[in-house]
C-alpha cells in the first residue's frame, strides 16, 4: 500500500515546501513497487527514476575489476534511491540499483523533475537542499572509509540505520562496510 502522506511529508522535511504545495509537487511522482531482487537499473543504462522509497530495502552495487559485487550503498523507507552520476549527466549508469525485499516508493522521470525544478522554485531550493544532504552524507561515508576502523563502521552504521544491520545479508552489510563476511562476523561477536 502506498503512503502519499510520506511522500508529502518528505517534501516538506525541509522546511522549503509548505503544507499547500506539497500535494501540488506530489502529483507529478508515480507509485512504483519492486518484486524482491528486481532491479530499478542495471550497469549501462542511463538512470531515469529518481525514486523516494516508502517500504523495504534496495541496494546499489558495482563490479570490481575481479568481477565481484561491491555494495556502494543500502537504503530504506524516506531515502532517496537512484544513480545521480547517471541520472544528472545523461549518461551509462556504472551502477546496478536492485529490491532486497519487496519495495514501494514514489518515482518521478527525469524529464518530470527538471518541469518541477524550472516552474516550482520551492522545488528546486528543495531538490538542492537533498543533494547537499546527500553529498556531505557520501563525504562522511568515504572519510569513515579511511580514517575509522571496520569496528568503528559497524557502529557508526548501527547507531545512524539499525535497521540495515538487522535486515540486510550479511555479505551485502561486510561489503558496504569494506570488510569481509568473516571479519563482520567476528566484530558483530566482539560487541
Amino acid at each position: 500500500m502506498f503512503a502519499q502522506e510520506n511522500l508529502i511529508l518528505f517534501l516538506q522535511s525541509t522546511g522549503l515546501i509548505s503544507a499547500q504545495q506539497a500535494p501540488e509537487i506530489a502529483a507529478y511522482f508515480a507509485p512504483k513497487t519492486l518484486k524482491k531482487h528486481a532491479f530499478l537499473l542495471r550497469e549501462g543504462q542511463v538512470c531515469d527514476e529518481y525514486l523516494l522509497l516508502d517500504s523495504g530495502l534496495v541496494r546499489a552495487f558495482a563490479s570490481d575489476p575481479d568481477g565481484h559485487d561491491v555494495t556502494t550503498g543500502l537504503y530504506t523507507g524516506g531515502q532517496l534511491v537512484f544513480e545521480v552520476a547517471s541520472f544528472f549527466n545523461r549518461v551509462p549508469s556504472q551502477e546496478n540499483i536492485q529490491a532486497l525485499t519487496a519495495t514501494t516508493g514514489w518515482s518521478i522521470t527525469y524529464q518530470q523533475l527538471n518541469e518541477l525544478f524550472h516552474t516550482r522554485p520551492e522545488f528546486r531550493e528543495f531538490g538542492r537542499s537533498v543533494l547537499v544532504k546527500g553529498l556531505a552524507t557520501l563525504k562522511s561515508r568515504m572519510l569513515a572509509m579511511i580514517t575509522a576502523t571496520a569496528a568503528e563502521r559497524y557502529v557508526q552504521l548501527l547507531h545512524a540505520q539499525p535497521q540495515l544491520v538487522q535486515q540486510v545479508p550479511l555479505k551485502y552489510l561486510a561489503s558496504y562496510l569494506g570488510v569481509t563476511d568473516t571479519s563482520l562476523s567476528r566484530i558483530r561477536a566482539g560487541r
